[in-house]
């Protein structure tokens, strides 16, 4: 990886990100930003102040070094939570609102649709399935589920 950006980061001893610009001004407690976390994840990514004002755009994590790009992808992932489904394993019913049953990289859980409306179309063949606890639950790929999962899935589509 090439260091094209010129500011530093690391972490205080409190965990927080601390960004140090090229004329020395430190902004402790910053926050990585995906533009496009969905379809272009490693793609302009804004380091923002705690008050919401851009300090930094990233265009690619491939132009940050080792050090810096680990920080970045690690806080990233703290802060963000989308289980990927991996198959759907049953469907109490099809009609909503129904519970799910299904398995993602993180191992097995339930959801419950609420309604059709929660289940968004991504650029194809991704989908964005939202629960009645508003965590979302990505499918990346719904032609790569397995049969019996498309079938599922079908029903609601």
């Amino acid at each position: 990886m090439k260091s094209a950006l010129e500011f530093q980061l690391q972490r205080n001893a409190f965990g927080k990100l601390v960004l140090t610009t090229v004329d020395g001004v430190v902004h402790s407690g910053v926050m990585p930003v995906r533009a496009f976390p969905l379809t272009a994840p490693d793609q302009g990514i804004a380091l923002v102040s705690m008050d919401g004002r851009e300090l930094a755009w990233i265009a690619s994590l491939e132009d940050l070094d080792e050090t810096r790009c680990n920080l970045l992808q690690e806080e990233l992932a703290g802060r963000e939570f989308m289980p990927e489904i991996r198959r759907i394993l049953h469907v109490s019913s099809f009609a909503t609102p129904s519970t799910w049953t299904v398995e993602t990289e993180r191992g097995a859980t339930t959801l419950i649709l609420k309604g059709e409306d929660d289940i968004r179309r991504l650029s194809p063949p991704a989908l964005l399935i939202a629960d009645s606890h508003g965590i979302l639950f990505l499918i990346r790929d719904r032609m790569a589920l397995d049969g019996a999962s498309r079938r599922l899935l079908d029903r609601f589509l």
